[in-house]
């Protein structure tokens, strides 16, 4: 089958390596930089299965920046393009799912779209009453991790697909043909009902961390040890002992925007544990900044922005946040961040060498753990508690 991504980050990425495996796959993104990288057989983004499956080209993917070549191409179109909560709006932003629909059946009247970007609960709806010609509008939720997604594409928790026509079930099929694991549960639903799944789990995760965090700040204050109440709890196989590390706070590409869009779509809906979980998030940073405060540092830094171990990907980070608060006290922050080439990171000093960095602060501030701190433990401030992610 021959098959279009519209967009090449980790979604788009991942998912056009998935399905190169058996079928005819073409990539677009407008990063002609990106492409480029492709094109050589580099991976833009830190992913130890996308850089391999690049590399060894296992997947038959080509890569271009020409968009009607693309739609041309593609018995389905996979749009993985960017969106993201617009504070402004109180709503996400998915003005580059329209366009790339908008474009494609000018040049395809009969188009066929799967949608891989994350959208609001009622979206594929509202879609198409906006393009009534379409045929097929089908939403496909992700559920990848970053730095892992091509491996959580391979072997999926769960496929959803947001619809229950045998359109959908050769889509089912698309995906079931590419994946590792035979045995997963592939699960058909209406529209709305995918959209809903997509932002319910990731808010369930969001307030696990949340809750841990919480758990972490009184175990703090008390003067309790966080890791022996979290231990004790996980071995209740309930509760588990996933999700359960302190941290800054949740950040990422998903858990941000997606707890701020599913508050809001309980607009008309009674509650009041949705609108905790992301008050709790900003009360997490708060105790953060307050405790590194209390130490009355004039120089803070900050090791490593990503959000964990083996990514790139700082997109949303909590540490951001943490660092805005503490430059709003007047402390000076300076950061090492090895995936950065540049100076500076929002008007905030990038040293380039970890000796440097170590001795120029007073504290640094890890929100994750690593062995090349050890040297300087007593200048480190994380809550980082099972050294892991």
């Amino acid at each position: 089958m021959r098959i279009s991504v519209f967009g090449l980050g980790y979604v788009g990425l991942a998912n056009s390596l998935l399905l190169g495996q058996h079928d005819e796959v073409v990539g677009y993104d407008t990063d002609s930089h990106k492409i480029s990288l492709l094109q050589q057989g580099c991976s833009p983004l830190v992913d130890d299965y996308i850089e391999s499956f690049i590399k060894e080209k296992r997947s038959n993917v080509s890569y271009t920046s020409d968009f009607e070549q693309v739609v041309l191409h593609g018995e389905y179109l996979v749009i993985a393009t960017p969106t993201d909560y617009d504070e402004s709006t109180d709503y996400f932003d998915t003005s580059s799912i329209e366009e790339v629909i908008g474009k494609a059946i000018r040049i395809k009247p009969d188009a066929k779209f799967i949608i891989k970007s994350t959208i609001p609960i009622g979206y594929v709806a509202s879609l198409k009453k906006i393009f009534p010609n379409v045929q097929t509008i089908i939403f496909c939720p992700e559920f990848l991790r970053e730095g892992t997604a091509l491996y959580d594409n391979l072997y999926p928790s769960r496929i959803i697909i947001g619809d229950t026509t045998d359109v959908a079930k050769e889509i089912g099929a698309l995906f079931l043909r590419n994946v590792w694991d035979e045995e997963v549960t592939v699960l058909y639903t209406g529209e709305t009902e995918a959209e809903a799944i997509k932002l319910f789990a990731n808010t369930y995760l969001a307030l696990r961390v949340a809750y841990f965090n919480e758990l972490d700040t009184f175990a703090q204050i008390n003067g309790l040890e966080s890791k022996e109440i979290i231990e004790g709890m996980g071995l209740d196989r309930r509760i588990g002992s996933h999700y359960n590390n302190p941290s800054f706070g949740y950040g990422g590409y998903c858990l941000p925007k997606d707890t701020k869009q599913l508050k809001q779509n309980y607009r008309q809906v009674p509650e009041r544990l949705i609108s905790a979980i992301v008050a709790s998030n900003d009360v997490r940073k708060d105790f953060v900044a307050d405790k590194i405060m209390a130490k009355n540092p004039k120089t803070v830094g900050i090791y490593r922005l990503t959000m964990k171990h083996g990514n790139d990907n700082f997109r949303s980070s909590a540490i951001q946040d943490v660092m805005a608060r503490l430059k709003s006290k007047g402390v000076e922050i300076v950061i090492y961040e090895p995936t950065l080439n540049t100076a500076h990171f929002n008007e905030n000093k990038i040293l380039h060498s970890l000796e440097d960095f170590k001795k120029v602060a007073e504290i640094i501030v890890a929100n994750r753990w690593d062995e090349c701190l050890s040297d300087v433990a007593d200048k480190v401030h994380t809550n980082d508690v099972f050294v892991r992610d």
